[in-house]
């Protein structure tokens, strides 16, 4: 019995502190203490240089392998960014459920990029890696689209 509580305070001590931080990094950004907006501007003079194949296909094994491997972190980002977004109760269970949908489907289009890469297709995960953008949610787009001139 002493073995169970030991693990449950250990695991409720790593729950506070790991939800505790990102509030408060949310409550900062909220009052306006930093710009997270960051738009790259691109020069509509320049010309956009192509993309060789080879870098076409390696950025998306690499897509594919990070999915495949990293998916299981789309659990603690549904629950930040649901929290962030409604209230701590709703945040733990309805971002708990809405991350393992998406990690569900991000391992599924890591395994898709993996096993499709030599075709240099658009990503199909939006983000395309799961640190692009933490606080933007997984969107999925369209498969299977070639990928002619973008990066």
């Amino acid at each position: 019995m002493t073995q169970f509580i030991r693990f449950f305070i250990s695991f409720l001590f790593t729950g506070v502190l790991s939800v505790h931080a990102p509030m408060t990094q949310a409550d900062m950004q909220q009052q306006g203490y930093g710009d997270t907006a960051y738009t790259p501007v691109i020069q509509a003079d320049e010309p956009q240089q192509q993309i060789s194949y080879g870098r076409k296909i390696g950025k998306k094994a690499l897509s594919g392998w990070t999915n495949l491997s990293l998916g299981w972190l789309e659990i603690p980002k549904n629950i930040i960014n649901t929290t962030n977004q409604s209230n701590f109760f709703y945040g733990v269970f309805g971002g708990f459920l809405k991350g393992i949908v998406n990690t569900l489907g991000r391992t599924s289009v890591g395994i898709v990029d993996l096993i499709t890469f030599p075709l240099p297709t658009k990503p199909i995960a939006r983000p395309l890696f799961i640190w692009d953008d933490f606080d933007a949610d997984t969107t999925y787009g369209e498969v299977f689209r070639l990928n002619k001139n973008q990066p």
